[in-house]
């Protein structure tokens, strides 16, 4: 048993160290940029009010996308990096729903009385659905013929599958007869209504501008937050209350045991990947609906940022996902608001590093407890 044997106490001493200086120059980090966020806010309320709209945006699409990362890892320990991929698909299938098939007016096709608003509703939902369908089929398939046969090899191989799937539906896409390497303009199901805060709620219509200092938002930004809350409150109620999701928390925990109980594991791990997919599908409509131009590699830097915001609030925890996903939109806006846009990622990987060496098992992880 010397794998488990006790470390002397001397040995804990730099580490210890190491954490102090670490948590200090963190706290020092927090203290700068919480007077320098409050020096903007002083100065322009309303820019400051809409950086936080624009970052709740990006955090509540990013949360749907960290879902899927925290669910898998949590369950089979694997970074599934191919899952940032998977979102992409998704808003490719919406756009050639849209585009090609018109699948957004079907229902103006069939009930040429039906009003306008339930037409869009109607379609709109189709098409969500459609890209969701198709990610959980593209993600069993891979979970099937990619990561099944690696499920007891060490964990560094099925890392490395990842991430050759990763590039191989990134730059299969690419090709001509499939996606095409193009930056596409997204043709978007409905359109889009805007609104303005100054004393007041008030529409914006087309070709006008709102006053100074107001503060606007979109039907957009209230789809992406409506969505997002609803998913993460869908998915506890899985994971807690019903009894695939038992058998989901049974094999995270122990799956020879699991497998001793009658639990199906390979079911509930190709459930776990379908599940995240489709979410991730989702999160790519509406990613696309918000920023309308689509390519190949757009689940690249979304698909990593997930990730981070994963591993910030806990890899493996739920709610973590959605506060790490939070804090990360909000510290890419305000970082495009208030330094420069090409400093986002710069700052969104530094936020990775700093949680990896102040609190590696994140905002509401807990530590890994040895088994002897």
């Amino acid at each position: 048993m010397q794998y488990f044997k006790k470390t002397p106490v001397t040995d804990h001493k730099p580490n210890s160290r190491l954490a102090w200086v670490g948590q200090g120059f963190l706290l020092i980090l927090a203290i700068i940029v919480i007077i320098i966020l409050a020096q903007n806010l002083i100065r322009s309320p309303s820019l400051f009010a809409q950086n936080v709209i624009d970052g709740l945006k990006l955090g509540f699409v990013y949360a749907m996308i960290a879902l899927g990362y925290t669910m898998v890892y949590g369950i089979v320990k694997l970074i599934n990096f191919a899952h940032g991929d998977v979102f992409m698909v998704g808003a490719f299938v919406s756009y050639y729903a849209v585009t090609r098939f018109s699948l957004h007016t079907w229902a103006k096709q069939i009930f040429p009385g039906m009003p306008d608003w339930l037409v869009i509703l109607i379609g709109s939902l189709t098409v969500i659905l459609l890209s969701m369908v198709v990610c959980v089929l593209l993600a069993v398939t891979i979970e099937r013929v990619a990561y099944k046969p690696l499920r007891d090899a060490p964990r560094i191989a099925a890392l490395i599958t990842a991430i050759g799937v990763s590039f191989f539906l990134e730059f299969f896409g690419a090709l001509g007869f499939v996606f095409s390497p193009r930056f596409i303009p997204y043709k978007q199901p409905f359109e889009t209504m805007s609104w303005y805060i100054n004393n007041g709620i008030y529409p914006i219509t087309p070709g006008s501008m709102p006053p100074d200092g107001s503060i606007t938002f979109s039907n957009i930004f209230l789809i992406i937050v409506i969505a997002s809350i609803f998913v993460q409150l869908l998915l506890q109620f899985l994971v807690r209350r019903t009894k695939i999701g038992i058998a989901m928390r049974a094999t995270a925990f122990d799956k020879p045991t699991a497998r001793l109980m009658g639990i199906n594991v390979d079911q509930v791990i190709s459930f776990t990947f379908a599940i995240g997919a489709a979410f991730a599908g989702l999160g790519g409509v509406l990613y696309a609906i918000a920023y309308p131009s689509i390519h190949t590699q757009m689940g690249i830097l979304p698909g990593l940022k997930a990730f981070v915001a994963a591993v910030l609030g806990g890899i493996g925890s739920l709610p973590g996902a959605l506060v790490g996903a939070l804090i990360m939109g909000q510290a890419e806006a305000l970082t495009m608001g208030y330094i420069s846009t090409p400093m986002r990622d710069a700052i969104a990987f530094t936020i990775l590093i700093v949680v990896l060496l102040v609190k590696p098992t994140g905002i509401f992880g807990e530590p890994e407890k040895e088994k002897a």
